[in-house]
């Protein structure tokens, strides 16, 4: 597995494409923090900030994931890595550990952001660092996701979009406009629809609040999806 996490790693430090992608999170992230009157409303929060990573995870993950396994596919190279002396299962983790460590990388420089909140007053930082573990978690969730599609097609755009609807509408079910459209439903299916949004275990995690429901759902998630990769993977190796 080891190898190829290093290999995987490499590749995102090693190509331009890795840094404009990090450079337009970076970006985006800035902009939805300072859009508003930041500095001017005296709170010491990261709440603007937050409430946007979901959506721009959304669509960061898909970004980042598009090409872990369409590009093997693509070039042929899927073969030999699907013969090298490790199960299929190591394969994935390799690439799965090796660009959750690189959103990672992505999440920890925004950190800087929290030291201007110095400036305005006195920051609460339990919100903050659980604000970071529930992104960083939610992250993952988004990545196993892209990780499946990635397995299903030659096609980097094709992986991307599907990736994105799936990403984007496990975001959307929970969005209390998504829900007053839908209030047509019996509110039991309103109920299970916000239960299997991100946004909906996510807000808990973003005021402070650390509910094992909330973190079991985005590490069953990733787990679903990975376990689905690899039996994707397994079938392809054995046709």
């Amino acid at each position: 597995m080891m190898s190829v996490f290093k290999r995987e790693l490499k590749s995102y430090f090693g190509t331009p494409l890795a840094y404009v992608f990090l450079a337009i999170f970076l970006g985006c992230s800035a902009y939805f923090m300072f859009r508003g009157d930041f500095f001017l409303q005296g709170e010491a929060s990261l709440r603007v900030f937050f409430s946007n990573i979901p959506a721009l995870f959304a669509v960061y993950a898909p970004l980042m994931a598009m090409r872990l396994w369409s590009e093997e596919r693509r070039t042929g190279t899927i073969e030999m890595l699907l013969t090298l002396p490790i199960t299929t299962s190591q394969a994935v983790l390799g690439k799965f550990f090796a660009a959750w460590l690189f959103m990672g990388i992505s999440l920890l420089l925004t950190l800087p952001v929290v030291f201007t909140l110095e400036f305005l007053g006195d920051p609460e930082y339990g919100p903050i660092f659980t604000g970071y573990l529930g992104a960083f978690l939610m992250g993952g969730s988004y990545l196993a996701i892209s990780t499946f599609f990635s397995t299903l097609t030659k096609s980097q755009v094709i992986a991307f979009v599907l990736s994105l609807v799936v990403c984007g509408g496990l975001l959307m079910v929970g969005d209390p406009a998504f829900l007053k459209i839908a209030g047509f439903l019996p509110e039991s299916v309103n109920r299970l629809l916000a239960s299997l949004s991100f946004t909906t275990q996510f807000d808990v995690m973003e005021r402070g609040m650390v509910e094992l429901r909330n973190i079991l759902f985005m590490v069953t998630m990733t787990v679903g999806f990975l376990v689905a990769s690899t039996v994707m993977l397994e079938d392809r190796k054995a046709a």
